[in-house]
């Protein structure tokens, strides 16, 4: 088949509950679901005034994050970045990130290159609350 097709709020399954974090997370893996060969792709929507329990930076892939629908706050290494609806923020290889959601809450797409393939983890070190004020 030449293309691939999902919805990603209805075909794709929620993995927020993973992160041990707020009950309204959501997270939704597109990668493998869209059999994606050179890229990554999820959709995650954090809920009003809530920070993503964990930071990470990863080792090769670099990553976009487009808010869709809400607004927050990005820290990308020391640095700290407002973030409104359709806002795309590049996030090179080697530096962490974390994100917030404001008080309307925060869609985001994450779309990452290259494709990580099976052994995902070994690209990526997170840290559970590495945002602190």
């Amino acid at each position: 088949m030449p293309f691939s097709l999902k919805n990603l709020k209805h075909d794709l399954k929620d993995v927020g509950s993973n992160f041990d974090g707020a009950p309204e997370l959501e997270f939704r893996l597109a990668t493998d679901a869209l059999e994606l060969e050179q890229s990554g792709l999820c959709y995650q929507r954090i809920p009003p005034r809530y920070r993503f329990p964990y930071g990470h930076t990863h080792r090769e892939q670099e990553e976009v994050y487009v808010v869709v629908r809400g607004s927050g706050r990005m820290k990308l290494d020391d640095e700290i970045v407002e973030l409104g609806e359709w806002d795309a923020v590049r996030v090179p290889p080697g530096t962490w990130r974390g994100y917030e959601a404001g008080p309307d809450g925060l869609e985001i797409i994450v779309i990452g290159a290259p494709n990580l393939g099976e052994d995902r983890r070994t690209d990526v070190d997170g840290q559970r609350d590495w945002w602190t004020d």
